[in-house]
């Protein structure tokens, strides 16, 4: 009996460490009990979109369930920034703005083995240098977008218009391709139409609203200017207050208070109020977020739609430049199922111009380039002429850029705007601002 207990004893010993050694690793190898990924996504956003259409797809080809978490916008950034204390493994892939890159990386998944040389010549310049730290690879962008000028072609179009700008300006009438043509123009359009001595038609619009939009809008221009970076230079010096960035101020100061060619209300005014006076027949031209081109006749749509016209954003002493506006996957280092994580990323890359379809953009020059061919998405054109250009710069990689801006940035525009100081004297206080941050 002692012999047989002892036996009995050993057998289940054994079983136990075969079953111990059946568990996955702490690497990243899948549960085969819980055939599942979890994808993190902006509720309402494109990334839901197409993480719903492809859930069944990619679920018959690996067999794994696709479970899609959506929370509101900022909700993404906290579900990360939670996770990343608690390390619980509650999602696998998340789709990010790549103003919370900074911030998170450390807590992220490098993907090196993923990024093959017909990636990265797939991609535009810069897409993969935001997401890259000490030669890791950390994310696949899903999209990317950027400012770019929309018109009213029936405006430009107009033979008496084109006459009386030319008489008044010495030149052709023309959607603008630098800061002094965007002024006159802007000037030239802003007028009454209706004859009872109020302004109703406005040339263009400036972002001045207290939120990241109006910080990105002025950096465009800091880039047009000549910068090669923006606020904080590569060793950490804050350099807001320099030539470039105050000239890029002032221009957006002159078309308010000089030229009065915008609506009132510029503090409050961003992306979301521009596209609405523009679609309301109210703005003759927007520097505005590409996927916001509306090529269709259907009225509902807007007043203006099938008269819109895209050109490649304005260019200032250095030339056309812009900051874009990536998203990215990204798969957090706590995932537990980091191997089908990867090809999950690897799955949606391919099926990237469901994007376009979705948004109006995409972050494959391909997918530019196949469907920019059409009408409806003529506006990639210009996206991608102005994506390409030179002075085309990231936002610093900088952990504190959300504190940045909102404690710095954007006071120093709405000062600005409001005519309450200069652009030197707000940019030479946000240093100061700037600088206590960083020491933090």
């Amino acid at each position: 009996m002692r012999k047989a207990s002892v036996l009995l004893i050993l057998s289940l010993v054994i079983a136990l460490l075969a079953a111990c050694g059946d568990q996955p690793s702490s690497g990243g190898q899948n549960n085969e009990d819980d055939k599942s990924i979890t994808v993190l996504v902006e509720g309402g956003s494109p990334a839901y979109t197409v993480a719903t259409e492809t859930k069944e797809e990619f679920e018959d080809l690996t067999g794994y369930e696709v479970k899609i978490e959506s929370v509101p916008y900022v909700g993404v950034y906290d579900r990360l920034r939670t996770e990343m204390s608690s390390q619980t493994g509650a999602f696998d892939v998340a789709t990010i703005d790549i103003i919370w890159f900074p911030a998170i990386y450390q807590s992220l998944e490098p993907i090196n083995d993923l990024i093959t040389d017909e990636i990265e010549n797939d991609l535009f310049p810069g897409l993969l240098d935001a997401t890259t730290m000490d030669e890791d690879s950390f994310a696949l962008p899903v999209w990317t977008n950027s400012k770019i000028l929309l018109y009213r072609e029936d405006l430009f179009n107009d033979k008496g218009n084109k006459e009386l700008f030319a008489q008044e300006y010495g030149y052709e009438l023309a959607p603008p391709i630098n800061w002094q043509e965007y002024r006159d123009v802007a000037k030239f359009f802003t007028q009454d139409t209706n004859g009872d001595g109020s302004i109703d038609l406005y040339g263009t619009s400036v972002f001045g609203a207290n939120n990241g939009d109006s910080v990105a809008s002025w950096l465009d221009h800091v880039a047009q200017a000549g910068a090669e970076s923006f606020v904080v230079d590569e060793n950490n010096n804050v350099i807001v207050n320099d030539r470039a960035h105050v000239e890029a101020l002032e221009f957006l100061q002159s078309i308010v208070h000089e030229d009065e060619s915008v609506p009132v209300g510029v503090l409050e005014t961003a992306s979301a109020e521009t596209s609405e006076l523009f679609y309301n027949g109210k703005l003759a031209m927007m520097l505005a977020w590409g996927h916001f081109y509306v090529p269709s006749n259907d009225p509902e749509t807007s007043k203006v739609a099938g008269n819109v016209g895209a050109a490649p954003m304005i260019g200032g002493d250095a030339g056309v430049g812009v900051v874009p506006g990536p998203w990215y996957q990204v798969i957090p280092s706590s995932s537990k199922k980091k191997d089908i994580a990867k090809e999950y990323l690897q799955f949606m890359y391919e099926k990237n111009e469901l994007y376009t379809e979705a948004l109006g953009v995409a972050s494959r020059q391909s997918v530019f380039d196949k469907f920019g061919e059409s009408e409806e998405f003529d506006h990639l054109n210009a996206l991608s002429t102005t994506l390409n250009a030179p002075q085309t710069t990231n936002r610093p990689s900088v952990p504190q850029w959300q504190q940045i801006e909102s404690e710095a940035l954007v006071p120093a525009v709405q000062r600005t705007l409001s005519g309450d100081t200069s652009p030197q004297e707000a940019l030479d206080e946000a240093k100061k601002v700037i600088e206590g941050i960083l020491k933090n």
